[in-house]
């Protein structure tokens, strides 16, 4: 089994109701339009959710996959989606945490993790056995990580406007 793993997490605090916060995180159009590499994100008739994101990775060039995910938490404190029951070869987590700090401020806590799992590395792409799982997992945890942060600073910028 040839299997690339990526994770981020990170947390901010946004100077913004946790209502208003946890709203823009459950509106997809806003991953869609501030995170580079989301390419489309809909929902299908039996309510999954399909996230196409794109990556460059080095050796294999750009990479782009479909994810399908539930949402499997969704409370005022927590929205979380996982895959599809059944998935296993593209696997997506993601989640967000709401703490109010105040009325008027929230932190957020963010988790994301990828696995890509292949019967063999050639299934994934023809050059992915030269690069090796830990360097193409390597880089695309540093690509989701600064997916992500692009996103935080630009979500931050349009709550606190």
């Amino acid at each position: 089994m040839f299997s690339i793993k990526a994770q981020f997490t990170d947390k901010v605090e946004i100077a913004a109701g946790q209502s208003r916060v946890r709203g823009f995180f459950v509106d997809m159009r806003n991953f869609v339009e501030l995170m580079p590499g989301i390419e489309s994100i809909h929902t299908d008739n039996a309510g999954r959710v399909q996230w196409k994101i794109r990556a460059e990775i080095p050796v294999i060039g750009s990479l782009t996959e479909r994810f399908a995910v539930l949402k499997t938490e969704d409370s005022d404190d927590v929205v979380e989606w996982s895959p599809v029951p059944g998935e296993q070869r593209n696997l997506l987590r993601f989640g967000a945490d709401f703490v109010a700090l105040s009325d008027a401020e929230t932190a957020v806590r963010f988790s994301q993790a990828v696995e890509l799992r292949r019967d063999s590395a050639r299934d994934l792409h023809p050059l992915a056995s030269l690069a090796g799982e830990s360097a193409i997992s390597r880089e695309m945890s540093r690509r989701i990580s600064e997916m992500i942060k692009i996103f935080i600073i630009k979500a931050k910028e349009r709550l606190e406007r």
